[in-house]
Parts: C-alpha cells; sequence; structure tokens
C-alpha cells in the first residue's frame, strides 16, 4: 500500500505544475491568460452541463475523466495552440510525438493497473474515434472559442485567424460530436468575423 501511495502522490504532486502551464486562450473577461489545469476543469464543467448535447450512448462520467486528463502532457510540452503557426504546429509529428512522450513519463508515475488506465483513456480522447472521446474532443474545441467571444476575439486577432479558418480548424470537430451545439456557437463566430 505504501508504494502505491507514494506513486499515487507522486502522479498528483506531478500533476499540479498543470497549473502553471499558460494557454493562448484568456479568460472569458480577457483579464489573463487560462493556465491548462484550468481549462481541464472547466472542460469538465462542460460535460456535465452540456451532457444533452452528447450522442446516445456517450457515457459523460468518461468523457469527464477524459477532459480531466487530456492535457496532462502540457506539464512537459506546453500548450500548442492550434492556430499558432497558421493551424501546422498544433497536430504536427513533433509535437505529436513529444506529446506521447510526456503521456509515457507522467502517467508512468503512477502504479501500474492506473498507469495503463489513464494511458488508455488519453489515447482514446488522442485518436477521437469513440463517441465519448468524439464528444470529449468537441467539448475541448469549443471552449476557448465561446472565451474568444467573451474577450473580444481573444486568439482570434493574435493569431489573425479567419472564419474559414475556424471552420476548418475548430467547427469541423465540434460538429462532430456536437453538431446542435456547433450550428449555435458558429452562429455567433458568425457575427464576430462579419
Amino acid at each position: 500500500m505504501s508504494a502505491d501511495l507514494d506513486a499515487q502522490f507522486a502522479f498528483l504532486n506531478e500533476a499540479d505544475r498543470l497549473k502553471s502551464v499558460l494557454r493562448a486562450t484568456t479568460l472569458c473577461d480577457g483579464s489573463r491568460r487560462e493556465n491548462s489545469g484550468e481549462h481541464s476543469w472547466h472542460l469538465a464543467l462542460y460535460a456535465m452541463v452540456l451532457e444533452g448535447q452528447a450522442a446516445p450512448g456517450v457515457d459523460i462520467n468518461r468523457v469527464i475523466r477524459m477532459l480531466l486528463i487530456h492535457d496532462l502532457v502540457e506539464i512537459d510540452v506546453g500548450d500548442v495552440p492550434i492556430h499558432s503557426a497558421n493551424g501546422l504546429a498544433h497536430a504536427s509529428a513533433d509535437t505529436m510525438a513529444a506529446e506521447k512522450r510526456a503521456a509515457d513519463r507522467i502517467f508512468g508515475l503512477l502504479p501500474q493497473d492506473l498507469a495503463v488506465a489513464f494511458r488508455a483513456l488519453w489515447d482514446e480522447f488522442e485518436a477521437a474515434e469513440t463517441p465519448d472521446a468524439v464528444f470529449a474532443k468537441s467539448l475541448d474545441r469549443v471552449q476557448p472559442v465561446m472565451a474568444n467571444l467573451q474577450s473580444g476575439g481573444g486568439t482570434w486577432v493574435t493569431y489573425d485567424v479567419t472564419y474559414d479558418q475556424l471552420e476548418s480548424r475548430v467547427g469541423v470537430k465540434v460538429a462532430r460530436g456536437a453538431p446542435q451545439l456547433w450550428e449555435w456557437v458558429r452562429a455567433k463566430a458568425r457575427l464576430w468575423f462579419a
């Protein structure tokens, strides 16, 4: 038991570092950049509140679990904004490889059974092939959009984002897991870009 608790708290203490990773996205009031810990918490709340937007059969508790751990790799890699480097950095081979190394290290701090379970959940989120992961990924994409709308454009201004880029980089993924939600958000985004 002592070895398991040592490992569990090693992981939890390491996870605390996520609070120090600043994201490009600001808080809704635009007062400062959010940190990745705040982002993960906010996404878990998004899942609870927007559960009705999920496809039938989506397990919202699994979605919440995914969202709580999905960005732990940013402890090592940092935030790679979806619109940075003209949209090329976020899903680049280098970024994906760095995130996999970070997942190995961070989840490897846990006792074996938890390490395997958490890593599988993270891999599922990254692949975005299961209904749970597709919905989780949709929420991960829509939350920064809502923050940008509330803060007067936020990272859209910073990265000179066009409406077409928003649609191709974000909208497609949101619509895949929450089509009605994207229709509602799209109408608001169109007004901002008009």
